[in-house]
Order: structure tokens, then C-alpha cells, then sequence
């Protein structure tokens, strides 16, 4: 049995706490079955908005003649944007893989593993069964990090899982682009990929349970995105899923049916074909394989590792980080959790909570949406009294010049201290627009009138977070 002072399960953000343990001098262990830089460089976000930024330039093409520039045809070369996208996330990848396969620290282990024991970790062996027992090669630590990520959540549906459907992990790897795709779900992955897909050509419908899309969002901006998605796409709102075939083409030339049948409240039955389905309906912690009762740690009813306010686990020693923690789904998240848990492994008599002030979210469709803080519904139901004000893209002078038209911010602010509770963007480049809000909430006072009182340059977007701001009396 090797020791280690540390060993890492993970090769995500993992990674960051890997590489710095090692060279604070232990002796670590990282271990990744799958391809390095986890969820987000190989089925996540790198490769999605790779991938989006190339509808990006689709929609701009198809929207040339509003400014007075007419590109009379264009054609999508589908496998060129895809192979793109894979050679760089790809040789990224590589790259990671090759500097740890030369290092001594961190060792990498590069095999699906499992507990056995409280600190005690076994690998798979080739062609067998891994039962700890003692020809399984195993490896232990007093301090151990998960960070394991998710995996997509696959809802039991009638027939689903003979028909060959795909997940967002599939979906960034097609080689062939859909004539119709059906997706099921309407959350921010679902419509990322529904612009992503459609804005190249592709006939979308989304199937989903709710009365909107992206339903966690601030109530507005919900109902401005499904408007908007609605011009655009076939979205069937308030059905589920009942059940799905596939219907083999003999034509070899035909690409198969996959035969969809939803039903809503009313009794109403839907049914779409098309010839490839997504399934996107969220995502589950990834620790099935891991055994994590032989460790003593506990998760939760969904699934979730359960950490305290340090992220460790309810056995002493072992942390967790990520997406596995469950609290917030995003690599910025995980990132932060990386350097809060590197301290406690560290630093065990300074340990520090970790500060999730002012997180922030996007979501990279058409149109972008961005948010941090308290939704307007999430007040309501808290009792907080609160001041609100909204400003349109379309009544400061970039936004006229770009047209936006649905773009608007909204603010929501303590009624007695005027602390921004709230900030959410919908419209061109949410994201990078909620900066502003960010550092105010996180590193300055907080207060809206940070804001208003700025100077901002006209006509620059940002404009449009100002005039927001000067609505709060």
C-alpha cells in the first residue's frame, strides 16, 4: 500500500489543490479516470462557448440587413466547427496529461477507483471485479480532496433508454449536425444548446415541465427568455415527457425517428418527431462508483456530499469541492472552493469558511442572461421589504445601436440600507456587464449608490447598469 500526505480525486479544479499541495512539499496523489481538466474543459464550458461563439456569428449574419449590410448566403460547415472545438479542448487536455504523466508530484493515477476503507482508496484492475481485497493495488492519505463533479441526471421515461438518445456530453461531440432536434428540458444547458444548434440551422423543440424556461432565474427575466425562445423555437411549455421511440429507417440515406409523446396537465398530447434527441434535465453529484460509505462520509437526500462551512466532509480529513458539494454548480465556484480547501488541508488550526458573497451565474444563449443575489421571488417570500427598479437596453444610445430590443437590467435593494440584494441581466453581454455589480457587492460597500454615483462613459452598454441604478429613489 503507497501513502500519501494527500490524495485528490479529480483532475478539475481538483487539480489546483494537487499542483499547490505539491509544492508546499507533500507527497500527492491525483487520480482521474477520465480525460484531465474535468467537466469543464472537456464537457462543459469551454467547449460549449467554443461552440456558441460560433452561433454568435450565425445570428449576427442573419440579422446583417437590420443595419443595412446584406449578405445574400451562408453555408455552415458543421464538422469544421466541431473539429475546432475538439483540437483545442482536445490538445488542452493532452497538454495537462503529459506534464503529470512526467512528474514524480503529484503522481497521477489514471484509473477508476473506489474506498475500501476510511482513508484507504483501491483502483480497478484490468478485466476485474475491484473488491479491495489485497491484489488490488491501494492508496491512502490522512488528507483526502473529492472533487468528482456531476453527471447528467437520466429521468425514467418510457422507452428512453433503447434509443441511443444524448446527453450535453454527446452533444458537444456530434459529428453530424440535426435537421430536428428535440430536447427535453428547459433549464440553462438545454438552452444553451438549443441556441447553439439553432442559430446554424437546426429545427429545435423543447419539451418542457414547466410553465417557463430557465425557471430558477428572477421571475422577469424568466418570462423575457421564454418570450424571446418562443419567437425563435418551438417550445412546448407545461408537458412531460411520457414516452419515446425510435423508428429505424431502412433508407440508408433517412436518419432514424426518435418519436416523442408528451402529455400536459389538461390531458393534451404532444408528439414530435426528429432525428436526434437531448436529454438535459439537470445533473447529479458523480460518487456512485466511489463507495463513499465505506469512508464514513455522508451525502445527502440529493445525492450531494455533505460539508460543513470548511468543506469537509463528516469523516474528519476528507474535504470536498465542486459541483459534488452540490451548493452551486459553476467552475468559478469550484475554483474558489479549491483555494478555501487548500488553506484548511494546509493551514488545519486557521481554518476559514468559505465567503460565497456576491456569486454570480450566466447563461451564454441568445439572449445571454446574468444574475447574482436574490431573485424578486426569493424577497417576497422572505418578507424582505425592497426597493426594485429596471432600465431597457433599447433607451441608451449602444443599445439602439445594437438593436436590442428585450435587453433590460433590474435591481433589487434593502429598502433601509440601500445594499444591493439583488442584480439580474438579460439581453447582449449580460455577462460581462454584471461585473460591475460583483465588485460592488463583494468588495466595496455594497450599496447601489456606488454605483449611481460612478461616472460611466456614454454611450458605452454599460450605461444601461448606471440609469438602472439612478431608478432606486
Amino acid at each position: 500500500m503507497q501513502e500519501f500526505d494527500l490524495i485528490v480525486i479529480g483532475g478539475g479544479s481538483g487539480l489546483d489543490i494537487a499542483s499547490a499541495a505539491a509544492q508546499h512539499g507533500l507527497k500527492v496523489a491525483i487520480i482521474e479516470k477520465d480525460r484531465m481538466g474535468g467537466t469543464c474543459l472537456n464537457r462543459g464550458c469551454i467547449p460549449s462557448k467554443l461552440l456558441i461563439h460560433s452561433a454568435n456569428i450565425a445570428e449576427i449574419i442573419k440579422q446583417s440587413d437590420t443595419f443595412g449590410i446584406k449578405v445574400n448566403d451562408f453555408s455552415i460547415d458543421f464538422e469544421k466547427i466541431m473539429n475546432r472545438v475538439n483540437g483545442i479542448t482536445d490538445s488542452e487536455s493532452d497538454e495537462i496529461k503529459k506534464g503529470l504523466m512526467q512528474s514524480d508530484n503529484p503522481k497521477l493515477f489514471a484509473k477508476e477507483c473506489r474506498f475500501v476503507g476510511e482513508k484507504k482508496i483501491a483502483f480497478k484492475r484490468e478485466g476485474k471485479k475491484l473488491d479491495g481485497d489485497e491484489e488490488d493495488e491501494i492508496i491512502s492519505a490522512e488528507k483526502i480532496v473529492i472533487a468528482s463533479g456531476t453527471k447528467p441526471i437520466i429521468p425514467k421515461i418510457k422507452g428512453l433508454e433503447e434509443t441511443g438518445y444524448i446527453t450535453s456530453d454527446e452533444a458537444l461531440r456530434l459529428k453530424k449536425q440535426p435537421q430536428v432536434l428535440t430536447i427535453i428540458g428547459g433549464g440553462y444547458v438545454a438552452c444553451e444548446l438549443a441556441h447553439f444548434f439553432g442559430s446554424l440551422g437546426t429545427k429545435i423543440h423543447i419539451i418542457q415541465r414547466n410553465n417557463l424556461l430557465i425557471p430558477q432565474e428572477d421571475e422577469e427575466i424568466s418570462q423575457k427568455f421564454t418570450e424571446v425562445f418562443s419567437r425563435k423555437y418551438n417550445i412546448h411549455l407545461g408537458y412531460n415527457t411520457e414516452s419515446i421511440l425510435k423508428i429505424n429507417n431502412t433508407n440508408n440515406h433517412t436518419a432514424d425517428t426518435f418519436h416523442v409523446v408528451a402529455k400536459n396537465s389538461s390531458g393534451e398530447i404532444l408528439e414530435i418527431d426528429s432525428d436526434q434527441l437531448l436529454v438535459s434535465t439537470g445533473r447529479i453529484s458523480n460518487t456512485e462508483s466511489l463507495d463513499l460509505d465505506k469512508s464514513g462520509i455522508k451525502i445527502n437526500e440529493k445525492g450531494f456530499i455533505i460539508v460543513d462551512e470548511y468543506l469537509e466532509t463528516t469523516m474528519k480529513g476528507i474535504f470536498a469541492i465542486g459541483d459534488v458539494v452540490g451548493k452551486y454548480l459553476f467552475k468559478h465556484n469550484a475554483n474558489l472552493e479549491s483555494q478555501y480547501a487548500y488553506n484548511n488541508i494546509i493551514h488545519g488550526s486557521k481554518k476559514m469558511s468559505v465567503d460565497y458573497t456576491a456569486m454570480p451565474h450566466a447563461i451564454f444563449s441568445s439572449p445571454q442572461v446574468a444574475g447574482v443575489g436574490f431573485t424578486e421571488q426569493e424577497l417576497r417570500k422572505k418578507g424582505t421589504e425592497y426597493l426594485k427598479s429596471t432600465y431597457p437596453y433599447i433607451q441608451t444610445g449602444m443599445g439602439e445601436a445594437i438593436e436590442d430590443r428585450d435587453g433590460f437590467v433590474k435591481f433589487l435593494v434593502d429598502k433601509n440600507d440601500r445594499k444591493i440584494l439583488g442584480c439580474h441581466i438579460i439581453g447582449t453581454d449580460a455577462s460581462t456587464l454584471i461585473h460591475e455589480v460583483l465588485v460592488t457587492m463583494r468588495s466595496g460597500n455594497g450599496t447601489i449608490d456606488s454605483i449611481s454615483n460612478t461616472i460611466h462613459i456614454h454611450p458605452a452598454l454599460s450605461e444601461v447598469i448606471a440609469r438602472a441604478a439612478s431608478g432606486i429613489n
